[in-house]
């Protein structure tokens, strides 16, 4: 009888532990993208000034807020870690402006110019979504 009672409230805590985060993006005023970048061998200065000279104007252009950008100051290949935050008005907002980021003709001539020797400047790009608790200063 014990172990039904806990598979009962597992399943019940279990369950709404996957509506509250649905419940949080429902509720919020923004939605945020924490992405981290890393370089491929002897191209972070590249990375880096892609983001400075082009990528963060584009970003603004479509309709994502830059929140900040970072380095990484320790870990596996921090000398190679780009770290960024953007948010965006919903989820839905986030797909439409980066649809049209990636579609922007001074993106993709930037893009091929800082890759015109054949190698990516990122060799491996993380993202996740993020919806800020009802206790965070950023919302």
């Amino acid at each position: 009888m014990k172990w039904k009672l806990a598979a009962i409230l597992g399943m019940a805590f279990g369950l709404a532990g996957t509506t509250w985060g649905f419940a949080q993006q429902r509720q919020s005023a923004r939605f945020f993208e924490l992405r981290t970048y890393t370089a491929s061998p002897d191209r972070m200065d590249k990375l880096v000034a892609r983001f400075r000279n082009h990528t963060v104007g584009l970003f603004e252009k479509h309709g994502m807020t830059n929140v900040g950008y970072w380095t990484a100051a320790n870990g596996e290949n921090a000398d190679r870690t780009l770290i960024y935050v953007l948010a965006y008005p919903s989820r839905e907002a986030r797909e439409t402006s980066w649809k049209a980021f990636a579609a922007d003709p001074v993106w993709q001539a930037a893009a091929k110019e800082s890759q015109a020797d054949g190698v990516r400047l990122a060799e491996k790009v993380d993202s996740r979504y993020m919806v800020p608790t009802d206790f965070s200063q950023t919302k």
